[in-house]
């Protein structure tokens, strides 16, 4: 039998005191090891949709609500005996129709107001003026995509500016995300279930708020901390693929969909590399700051209890990396913005004319083949592969090409700049001259 837990749980037992949250994890330990046990008082909840919900006697008026069916038990929310009811009576467990997670979902009410009808005449307040509806121009195919529950479709349409903020909070987290984004003029991100499994709780909307207890340990660990805190440790099926703690001669790779966990095993890898060499630096860095910023969360909680460990843990994204990097090997520099180049651009291609290249293919020839390339000679640009590029072009465009972008070349060495691409550039032939590498160990995570 599966044993699991939702964060809704962990966020209720912080919210208890000491002394009932130690009756709490008592409990939730004998429902783990033995929940067939005669001393476990389950009680049906005749009043809750969702038939499944039980009640766990803990104290005299704690009660912890539990999802139980014959192949798995599921620690939902725990509270004083009114409010855990209540919790339980207005939720239901569900697989969502069309991402396949599972999901919490709170049932709507619907209040009737009642009229009493008065015989005084007043004059009638103007009608204020209606607020369009946020989501009007979705169908329901693109809000179930975002993770909203069939039951909410109708309220969803009708939001607007003045009730989208208390709507989202009836939500599950993908979806009020989702709308929030949408809400404020972006486009979310519609994350895909794992391949292989039909299971709704290995959806990766769903592993954000339900895991899988394998033993006392995990839940021991799980009751101690808040949710995000231990959700930083393995789990047995990332410590199966043994990359963590694998021997590597080499560069290596871990592949995964969104959900699987690559993040965590980049964090503990870069964690037990400092450990078994420790005389070493080790880095582990992301394409995105933001990323980068939450790795370094995740690092001092994880090692939290070594600082000396945390020492020799740098976590930085690439481009921070690269400009730290290239400031104590190469010196000073300044970094080309986009609309630097592209003024650049377009003085050179007026200067050079006689052809008919528009601003925006000279731009993104410059930033998808010249630039990246690092290119600095016709010779280059006349023999590289332009495998990225659907316009073919003869050796005599290319030639009025390159005079436009050996222009470039030299007004950014006129003015002392660099490109981003330039500077990683002068800066891998800067660290392959140096005696001593800054890292002995890189640990890159993609997502």
């Amino acid at each position: 039998m599966e044993f699991r837990i939702a964060d809704t749980f962990t966020d209720s037992l912080s919210r208890l005191t000491g002394d009932e949250q130690k009756a709490v994890k008592t409990t939730a330990f004998d429902l783990q090891m033995n929940p067939a046990s005669p001393r476990l008082s389950f009680h049906k909840l005749d009043k809750a949709k969702d038939k499944n919900f039980w009640s766990v006697r803990v104290s005299e008026d704690i009660r912890l609500i539990v999802h139980r069916t014959g192949e798995s038990i599921l620690l939902c929310y725990v509270d004083h005996h009114h409010k855990a009811y209540s919790w339980a009576e207005r939720r239901k467990l569900q697989t969502h129709p069309k991402t396949g997670a599972a999901q919490f979902v709170e049932i709507r009410e619907t209040v009737q107001e009642i009229f009493i009808p008065t015989y005084v005449e007043v004059e009638a307040p103007p009608p204020k003026k209606a607020k369009g509806t946020l989501f009007k121009d979705l169908n329901d195919d693109d809000l179930l995509g975002y993770g909203v529950p069939s039951e909410w479709l109708s309220d969803v349409r009708a939001a607007t500016e003045d009730s989208i903020l208390s709507l989202v909070e009836n939500l599950p987290h993908e979806a009020a995300e989702a709308l929030l984004e949408l809400a404020t003029g972006g486009k979310p991100i519609v994350v895909q279930p794992t391949a292989g499994t039909g299971n709704p709780f290995d959806h990766p909307n769903a592993q954000r708020r339900f895991r899988v207890m394998k033993n006392v340990e995990e839940l021991q660990r799980a009751l101690e901390f808040p949710w995000d805190k231990w959700t930083i440790f393995l789990h047995p099926e990332q410590r199966e693929w043994e990359w963590v703690e694998r021997d590597q001669s080499g560069p290596a790779r871990v592949s995964g969909s969104a959900g699987t966990g690559k993040t965590i095993v980049a964090l503990h890898r870069a964690v037990h590399l400092a450990r078994r060499n420790p005389e070493s630096r080790v880095l582990l860095t992301t394409f995105s700051e933001p990323l980068a910023n939450a790795l370094k969360i995740k690092l001092a909680r994880l090692v939290s209890s070594e600082p000396r460990l945390a020492e020799r843990i740098d976590v930085y994204s690439l481009d921070v990396l690269g400009e730290h990097l290239f400031k104590s090997h190469c010196g000073k520099f300044s970094i080309a913005d986009q609309a630097t180049v592209r003024g650049f651009m377009k003085a050179a291609s007026k200067n050079v004319g006689g052809h008919k290249f528009s601003h925006h293919f000279l731009v993104t020839e410059w930033e998808q083949i010249v630039d990246a390339w690092q290119l600095s000679t016709w010779e280059e640009y006349r023999d590289v592969a332009r495998l990225s590029r659907k316009t073919r072009l003869p050796e005599n465009q290319r030639k009025i090409l390159w005079a436009v972008f050996e222009e470039v070349h030299s007004k950014l060495k006129a003015w002392g700049l660099v490109t981003r691409a330039g500077l990683f550039t002068n800066l891998a032939a800067a660290l392959k001259k140096a005696k001593n590498p800054p890292f002995e160990f890189v640990v890159l995570s993609h997502s």
